[in-house]
């Protein structure tokens, strides 16, 4: 895995992605997405891939992405060598680069980044209640809003449990109007949640995704025991072997929510 601070947006990677496979206008039919019943993770629920992990009494998750707490208590526990980003430990992995998202202002890490080729995945970790999750809140949340852009949403079922398809307008650098499409994924752990989205072209098409949520499935979150607002970004740093990397100027590629 190649470490770099990102220079391109979500919205670069999906026009680089448009150029490949040629520009989609704004009024031609986007992809469907279909409903798969048989990609749904054990335990998942309405509001994600499940709670079930150590910390809030319930067993520790089989399936990642994990709680820093399950780690030590598979019966396989998780090879060494994984990079510390604070909020998030993720694997190097043969073939993907991992780019991070710096707010050029605060020079702060606002996201983690899996890229190969023209697609990527975009990894955000947010504080949640104790109690309940997330993602069940949030999905509705994106659906108005994309409603409100004049886009189109739709709900499916993928490895991680409920996720969902999004494709807004957008204008491209020549002033054409086109689409820009989104596979987002959520998944509610203990006091946790991590929002994960595709774009380019693994956001609509399963060959190119494969690689970026096999690499999702052994992220680490670290939630840490100090207190947190719900939806507080659990804070992200680079890691020790970057720190002699200089600043740049780098894109945020901003929330739907």
């Amino acid at each position: 895995m190649i470490f770099r601070r990102a220079n391109s947006s979500p919205a670069d990677l999906d026009a680089r992605d448009r150029r490949r496979r040629g520009r989609r206008p704004a009024d031609e039919d986007v992809p469907t997405y279909a409903v798969d019943d048989e990609q749904s993770g054990a335990g998942a629920d309405e509001t994600g891939a499940g709670r079930g992990a150590s910390g809030d009494g319930s067993a520790p998750r089989t399936q990642g992405p994990y709680d820093a707490a399950d780690v030590d208590s598979l019966d396989e526990p998780l090879e060494v060598g994984r990079i510390d980003l604070g909020g998030l430990q993720v694997h190097p992995v043969e073939g993907l680069e991992l780019r991070l998202q710096v707010d050029e202002e605060s020079q702060t890490v606002v996201a983690a980044l899996f890229v190969q080729e023209d697609s990527a995945l975009e990894l955000r970790p947010f504080a949640a209640p104790r109690t309940e999750g997330l993602w069940g809140e949030i999905r509705r949340e994106i659906a108005a809003e994309t409603t409100r852009r004049g886009g189109m949403v739709t709900e499916g079922t993928g490895p991680f449990g409920p996720e969902v398809k999004v494709v807004v307008p957008a204008t491209m650098p020549d002033g054409q109007q086109a689409t820009q499409a989104s596979r987002i994924i959520g998944v509610d752990g203990p006091r946790w949640f991590l929002r994960g989205t595709l774009i380019g072209r693994a956001a609509v098409e399963p060959d190119a995704a494969e690689p970026l949520l096999a690499a999702m499935a052994q992220v680490v979150v670290v939630r840490g025991k100090g207190p947190m607002a719900p939806r507080d970004m659990i804070p992200l740093r680079l890691p020790e072997e970057a720190q002699q990397i200089g600043p740049e100027d780098v894109d945020d590629p901003g929330d739907l929510v």
